[in-house]
C-alpha cells in the first residue's frame, strides 16, 4: 500500500510540475512576443524581419499555447460530433459513418477513385509547401492531423483537383473505440469528416497558413457518398436524419461551416478484397503503436535548441579563459576590489560550476533522446530558471536585447515550450511504462 500511494504521489508531482511548466511556457512565449515587437520598433528599417519574427512567434508559439490552455478549460472532451484541432480548437464536424473493416474501407475509397494521403513528416510537409507554391500536383499530399477519440485520424483520403494541391476533397477516418456507440444507440466501426479544400490561406484564430475549406460540408459529405456509391461495389447507405442540430459554425482554422445535421452510415461490409488490390500497410493498431514509439519532432527540437545553448555555454567559457587578463580587470572593477587573488578564485569557481552545469546539461540531452521523462523535467527547469533569471533581471531596469543575444533568452524560451508539449510529455512517460492503463493514448488536455 506505501509503494501504490507513493507511485501515486509522484505521478501527481509529474503531472503538477508538467502543467506549471506548461503555463508558464505560454506566459514566457507571449513575453519573446512582446520583446520582438517593443525592438522592432527602434530598429528603423530593420523593423521588417522584425514584424515577420513577431508573426512567426505569436502564429505558431503564442496562440497555440494559450488555446491549449483555454481550450482545456472550456472545450468538452467527449464526442460532440466535431474534431479538435491540435491546439483543442473545434475542427471539422464528424458529417460520416462507416460500418466495416479497415481493409473494406481502403479497398471501397480506393475503387471510388480516393487515393490514400502521405502521413505527416518533414519531407511530405516541405513538399506541400513547394508543390502548392509553384503550382504543382502532389495526389498524396499530407492531411493535417484532426483529433477525435484522443487521437490524430487512421486513415486520410483525397482526390485533387484540376492537378492544384491547394484544392481538394478530403476526408479523414477515426476507428471507434471498442463497444463504442452513437448517441441514440447505433453501432458503427469508424467515424469521417470530410470537407473541400478551397484555397490557401491564414487562419483568422492563429494566423498560421492553413488551408481554407469550403463552407458547405454537407456538399462534400454527398460527394463521398456518391462516389462510393458508383461502379459495382455493394454498399449500402442509410441516413439518420438530424443527428446533430443544423447549424452555422467556424471550424479550428475560422473557416465558416455549414451542416443540416444528418448523418449518413455507409455499410462496406458486403466490399470484396480484390487480390491485387492497393496494400493498406500495418493495420490500424500497428500504425498507432509505431506512432507512440516514435520520438516526436517536439522532443527532437528540444534536444537540438538544447545542444545549441550547450554550445554556447561552452563557448563563452573558452573565450573568458582565453582573455582572463581582461575578465579579471572587468570582475574587478564590476565589484570595486583590488584583490587580484580573490578575484582569480571567484572567476575559477564560477567555470568550474558553469562547466559542471553544462556537463551535466549534455547529459540530460542524452537522457531525454532515450526517453527519460525525469531528465525532461530537469531541462523544464533548467528552462524555467533561466527564464525567471532574465525576468528578475528585466524587472530592475537591465535591457533585454534580442539583437544582441539572441542565443540566450528566445533559446531557453524555445527549449521549455518543446519539452513540455503533450507530445513530449506522453512519449517521455510511455516511452518507460508510467502511463497508467486509463491514461488515453494521446491525451487532448495540452499540447
Amino acid at each position: 500500500m506505501a509503494g501504490r500511494t507513493w507511485r501515486s504521489r509522484g505521478r501527481s508531482f509529474t503531472s503538477i510540475a508538467d502543467y506549471s511548466a506548461f503555463i508558464f511556457g505560454g506566459v514566457a512565449a507571449l513575453w519573446l512576443a512582446y520583446l520582438v515587437l517593443s525592438e522592432g520598433f527602434f530598429s528603423g528599417w530593420y523593423m521588417v524581419p522584425f514584424i515577420f519574427l513577431f508573426w512567426m512567434v505569436l502564429a505558431y508559439l503564442v496562440l497555440p499555447r494559450l488555446h491549449r490552455i483555454l481550450t482545456t478549460i472550456y472545450v468538452p472532451d467527449y464526442f460532440i460530433g466535431r474534431a479538435r484541432t491540435s491546439d483543442g480548437l473545434l475542427g471539422d464536424p464528424i458529417n460520416l459513418a462507416i460500418i466495416g473493416s479497415e481493409a473494406q474501407l481502403h479497398e471501397a475509397m480506393t475503387r471510388a477513385g480516393w487515393i490514400r494521403a502521405d502521413p505527416v513528416t518533414l519531407r511530405s510537409s516541405w513538399r506541400i509547401v513547394t508543390s502548392t507554391v509553384l503550382r504543382q500536383s502532389y495526389d498524396e499530399a499530407p492531411v493535417s492531423p484532426l483529433l477525435l477519440f484522443g487521437h490524430p485520424q487512421d486513415l486520410a483520403y483525397q482526390q485533387e483537383v484540376a492537378g492544384n494541391p491547394a484544392k481538394r476533397h478530403h476526408v479523414r477516418f477515426w476507428r471507434c473505440p471498442e463497444g463504442w456507440m452513437l448517441p441514440g444507440g447505433h453501432r458503427v466501426d469508424w467515424m469521417a469528416a470530410g470537407t473541400f479544400d478551397r484555397a490557401v490561406g491564414f487562419s483568422i484564430f492563429t494566423l498560421q497558413l492553413t488551408h481554407k475549406i469550403a463552407a458547405d460540408t454537407d456538399t462534400e459529405r454527398d460527394h463521398i457518398v456518391r462516389t462510393l456509391q458508383q461502379g459495382e461495389q455493394d454498399i449500402e447507405v442509410r441516413v439518420i436524419k438530424e443527428f446533430s442540430s443544423g447549424y452555422h459554425s467556424r471550424n479550428g482554422g475560422g473557416d465558416t461551416i455549414v451542416t443540416d445535421g444528418d448523418l449518413p452510415v455507409v455499410d462496406v461490409g458486403h466490399v470484396t478484397i480484390a487480390p491485387d488490390g492497393i496494400p493498406l500497410g500495418p493495420d490500424t493498431d500497428a500504425r498507432r503503436a509505431a506512432l507512440a514509439n516514435r520520438r516526436p519532432i517536439q522532443t527532437t527540437l528540444g534536444v537540438l535548441l538544447m545542444g545549441i545553448r550547450c554550445v554556447v555555454g561552452i563557448v563563452t567559457i573558452g573565450l573568458m579563459a582565453k582573455g582572463w587578463n581582461t575578465a579579471v580587470v572587468s570582475t574587478a572593477s564590476s565589484l570595486n576590489t583590488a584583490d587580484q587573488q580573490s578575484v582569480d578564485a571567484l572567476l575559477m569557481v564560477v567555470i568550474g560550476l558553469s562547466s559542471i552545469a553544462f556537463i551535466l546539461y549534455g547529459l540530460l540531452m542524452v537522457l531525454i533522446l532515450r526517453g527519460s521523462n525525469w531528465a525532461r523535467l530537469a531541462a523544464l527547469a533548467f528552462s524555467v530558471g533561466f527564464v525567471i533569471q532574465a525576468a528578475l533581471r528585466y524587472l530592475h531596469g537591465e535591457k533585454v536585447s534580442l539583437s544582441e543575444s539572441p542565443l540566450g533568452l528566445p533559446l531557453d524560451i524555445l527549449v521549455l515550450l518543446a519539452l513540455s508539449a503533450s507530445s513530449s510529455r506522453l512519449w517521455a512517460r510511455r516511452s518507460k511504462g508510467t502511463r497508467t492503463k486509463t491514461e488515453p493514448v494521446t491525451e487532448t488536455g495540452i499540447s
